[in-house]
This record gives C-alpha cells, structure tokens and sequence, in this order.
C-alpha cells in the first residue's frame, strides 16, 4: 500500500521583519517602540537599543596569524539586546503610526503583500541607505 505524499504547503509571508518598527507589549521596556534590528530565529527579534541585557566579559589573549605578540581583548560589561519573541512585539503601521495586526492579501501581480487592519496601506518597511 502507497503512502500518500502530502501536498506542500504555501509559504507564508511573515508579518513581522527586519527594517520594521514595532512596539513591544510586555517586560521592562513595554510600550516603547524601536527598530527590528535582525530575526534571531523564525519566531523571535532583536529590536535596536530594547531588551538590552549586560554581559560580563573577560579580557582574553587574541592573537591573529601574522601577529607575533598576543593582543589583550578588553575586559568589560557589555549591553547587548536580547531578543523578543513574536508574541511580545506588535508592528506599528509606518502610515498611520499605531499599533496594529497585519492582514495578508494578494497584490495586482499576484504577490502576497502585508496590509494594516486599521487603515488598510500596504505595509512597506523604510530601509536604511535606499531611497
């Protein structure tokens, strides 16, 4: 007896990205809103200057391939952002400017586009150094 195959799947168009501002729900910076800086995995962001955790480093001997002599790396506490999870964070609609749930439709040409619940723009992110 065959195994069916299951039919692939579509792949969803995420609602949050990197270049997005969003607001964070809750913790110690809840209600303050930044810049998705990177996604650390499928399910969690790293936003600019937020979440910010300290790192104790020591310093330690790092030495290159032509260097002879071992530079010291400086010991210190480091501020590092951790990242959020998807649930904590809500993205913030670059038109209106308000917290919002994404809508996903198709565009003119087929493709799937993020929408604003409140408002109904196209979600775009602003990217840094285009114009």
């Amino acid at each position: 007896m065959a195994r069916a195959t299951p039919e692939p799947r579509a792949t969803r168009v995420v609602d949050i990205r990197r270049g997005d501002e969003v607001l964070i729900l809750t913790g110690k910076d809840a209600g303050k809103r930044g810049t998705v800086e990177r996604m650390a995995n499928p399910d969690r962001v790293v936003v600019e200057g937020l979440n910010l955790a300290k790192r104790h480093t020591k310093p330690r001997p790092r030495q290159g391939r032509t260097e002879r002599q071992p530079r010291i790396q400086q010991g210190g506490i480091l501020e590092i952002a951790r990242p959020l999870h998807l649930s904590n964070v809500m993205l913030v609609c670059p038109s209106c400017h308000r917290p919002t749930r994404v809508r996903h439709d198709q565009a003119a040409d087929g493709r799937s586009v993020r929408v604003c619940r409140h408002c109904g723009e196209a979600l775009t992110r602003i990217e840094k150094g285009k114009s």
